[in-house]
């Protein structure tokens, strides 16, 4: 098995156990920062749903802001549950969002096969 380490998204604080090169590469296209899998695909989602061309950066920025919007001060009464949820609901969100006017989408899931979830068996039968 491939040499993994745990690492943290800067952004909404999930670790991921994932390989030293898919952590690299994560953090070159994000200007130094490490973004879950959910993180990154709505950071993707922000550049390709805005009217003007914005940089990476903004576009963190912009999901950042819109996730201290709806962060409870409270953990939910079942993570794994809420997790899949906002999976299910960023997926759905990213096939309706309008494209860039050339037609092309950044949105990219490629690279998956190199993250694996730290959650457990337990968290997710919760």
């Amino acid at each position: 098995m491939a040499e993994v380490e745990f690492v943290k998204c800067d952004c909404c604080g999930l670790t991921e156990e994932c390989t030293p090169a898919y952590i690299a590469s994560v953090r070159e296209k994000f200007e130094g920062r490490w973004l879950c899998g959910l993180c990154s695909v709505a950071v993707n989602d922000e550049t390709v749903r805005s009217e003007e061309d914005i940089t990476t950066n903004e576009a963190m920025d912009r999901h950042m802001r819109f996730r201290e919007q709806f962060k409870s001060s409270t953990p939910p009464a079942k993570p794994a549950e809420e997790l899949i949820s906002a999976v299910r609901h960023l997926l759905r969100k990213t096939l309706e969002s309008p494209r860039k006017k050339n037609g092309s989408s950044t949105t990219s899931f490629s690279g998956s096969e190199n993250r694996f979830s730290s959650m457990s068996n337990e968290e997710v039968s919760t």
